[in-house]
């Protein structure tokens, strides 16, 4: 509205126009002061050291005009006289004559403007002062000389030598008294030159010491005045301001306000009108996150298109189920059974969480996971899924001591244990249902086998198994065993399945030899050198007792005993055999 723009507008304005008066004040003072200080410094540079200067030059136009006059005599003492020789030397003498009057002359005259000068503070009394003994003094000297000047000229062209040294030794006394009182008046010349330096040194420290003041206090009252009326502005926009990081922490349950007739007034209406719906936005979003991972969430918000096109992408999938939930389940009642659901379900997501795995869906007993792009990276996600199954694992024990307390019970009547398939490759993602109802799921091979490799746990009695593709990207980042060669229906080659034994490093000696025997039987099973495969899979039952893989390999050899191979036999187990 108008009537808010012209408010804001008359603030900023009034800021401005403000300061700018302050600043005129203070270069007008500093203009009126640096002016005076000029003309201090004029009077100065163009009267008071020129007047002296006249002075030190009528000094030593003096002393020319004694050396003249003796040059003068000694050129017409000579024999025989050289006539143009002394008009030379007598244009000399008249030429220091006329300048020591010219100099005197020029000295008063600039001492006569310093007094006539009524914007300095000279001391006119003084000036006065010398200006008649200036002009005193060469009175004198023109009236005390001119008689000796004439007469020791005709001595000299009378040669009349004694009385002519005698005459000159009279002109060298008037010349001395002459230069006597020109010094004197040169001393309290300068006395002069000094008062008036003093003068526009202090008046310029006034000037500064003024300057500064003025300054000081325009910068003192230009922000007072800019403080009183820009408090009106930032107050509120700092409430806006510390409301805007609010809702960028999280929190939406902090209205502002603000009580400005002006645009933040209605910037603050409007901000308090967005959080509301920005809470009722996260409570959406909250309730939602707990059917849908927020991940998931977050990346469909970043990039609709991909709910809609779908992509394919190399991803880690992975399927986790509870052994013995069926038996466990059967003596339990509805609501014991959903308490015991929600709780292993909690648990066992938190190590998918914290290993930046999605959850796609919760089936029955069954956890459907993923890792990959572009939720992390790709080079990533197949140790990040592993490490996530291994923590599962770590939490058995204590599940297994928490279900009973949840039950209120003294003991399950089976124990619980989890079986995990892990798989890598290409799947499609995108959003797969119906026009009413959608789910953002992943498809494909790596799929479907992960899920028969969590299945494939029963027949080796064993917890985790991954693919191939799995376990050539995890490395030696973790503890790994090959199992067995699977041939899954569907797919054209058998592949290589391992087992995550432990984190790097962490393997027992047991463990650790019941690795080495376990290889060297698999090798020996797969050349069918049954005999040897049959120690190495016993001496691997020494290390530990009870291993699952061992017993299934032992029970594989027994049958082919009564069944031999067929020729061609590669090795692989064919998982329609089971």
């Amino acid at each position: 509205m108008p009537i808010f723009n012209q408010s804001i507008r008359r603030k900023i304005v009034g800021i401005a126009l403000g300061l700018i008066v302050l600043m005129l004040v203070t270069s007008i003072l500093s203009m009126v002061m640096s002016s005076q200080v000029g003309v201090l410094l004029d009077e100065l540079t163009n009267r008071y050291i020129p007047a002296y200067s006249h002075l030190a030059r009528a000094n030593i136009h003096s002393l020319e005009r004694g050396l003249a006059l003796r040059r003068m005599v000694m050129t017409r003492m000579e024999a025989p006289s050289d006539e143009e020789a002394y008009a030379a030397r007598l244009r000399e003498f008249e030429e220091s004559d006329r300048k020591i009057e010219e100099d005197a002359e020029a000295s008063r005259k600039l001492i006569n403007a310093i007094i006539d000068d009524p914007r300095t503070y000279s001391d006119n009394a003084a000036l006065g002062r010398i200006d008649i003994r200036i002009e005193t003094a060469v009175v004198e000297l023109r009236r005390d000389l001119s008689e000796d000047h004439a007469k020791l000229l005709k001595q000299v062209d009378a040669r009349q030598m004694t009385e002519a040294r005698g005459t000159l030794e009279h002109i060298d006394v008037l010349r001395d008294q002459f230069n006597r009182k020109v010094d004197a008046i040169r001393s309290d010349m300068l006395t002069q030159v000094f008062f008036s330096t003093s003068q526009v040194v202090g008046r310029q420290h006034q000037a500064i010491i003024i300057s500064g003041v003025v300054t000081l206090l325009a910068a003192i009252v230009g922000f007072a005045f800019a403080l009183l009326v820009s408090s009106g502005i930032t107050r509120p926009v700092r409430l806006l301001l510390a409301g805007t990081r609010e809702v960028e922490a999280g929190r939406f349950d902090k209205p502002i306000t603000v009580s400005t007739q002006d645009e933040i007034g209605e910037l603050a209406a409007a901000f308090n009108r967005m959080i509301e719906q920005l809470r009722h936005n996260e409570r959406i979003r909250e309730t939602f996150g707990r059917y849908i991972d927020p991940k998931v969430v977050q990346g469909l918000i970043d990039r609709p298109e991909v709910a809609i096109d779908g992509e394919r992408r190399v991803m880690t999938i992975m399927f986790c189920d509870m052994s013995g939930f069926t038996s466990m389940s059967e003596g339990m009642t509805p609501r014991g059974l959903v308490k015991v659901m929600n709780h292993y379900f909690t648990v066992m997501s938190a190590p998918v969480r914290n290993n930046r795995g999605v959850i796609d869906k919760y089936i029955g007993d069954a956890i459907m996971s993923y890792w990959g792009p572009p939720f992390i990276e790709e080079d990533e996600q197949a140790l990040l899924a592993g490490l996530a199954a291994v923590e599962m694992v770590d939490q058995v024990p204590a599940l297994q001591k928490q279900l009973p307390d949840l039950l209120g019970i003294r003991a399950m009547p089976a124990l619980c244990d989890l079986r995990i398939g892990i798989a890598t490759g290409e799947v499609l993602t995108g959003s797969i249902g119906s026009e009413l109802m959608m789910s953002f799921t992943v498809m494909g091979d790596a799929v479907n086998l992960a899920s028969r490799l969590e299945a494939v746990n029963k027949i080796y009695g064993t917890r985790i198994l991954i693919s191939q593709a799995t376990a050539d990207a995890i490395g030696s980042q973790l503890e790994l065993r090959e199992i067995d060669r699977l041939a899954v229906a569907g797919q054209s080659a058998p592949q290589a399945i391992f087992e995550v034994m432990a984190r790097p490093g962490a393997l027992t000696d047991a463990q650790a030899s019941l690795r080495t025997h376990y290889v060297e039987g698999l090798a020996a099973y797969r050349a069918q050198r049954f005999d040897d495969a049959r120690a190495a899979f016993n001496a691997a039952l020494e290390a530990i007792p009870g291993d699952g893989p061992s017993r299934t390999m032992l029970d594989r050899i027994a049958q082919f005993a009564a069944d031999p191979p067929q020729a061609g036999w590669d090795g692989a187990w064919r998982l329609e055999q089971k």
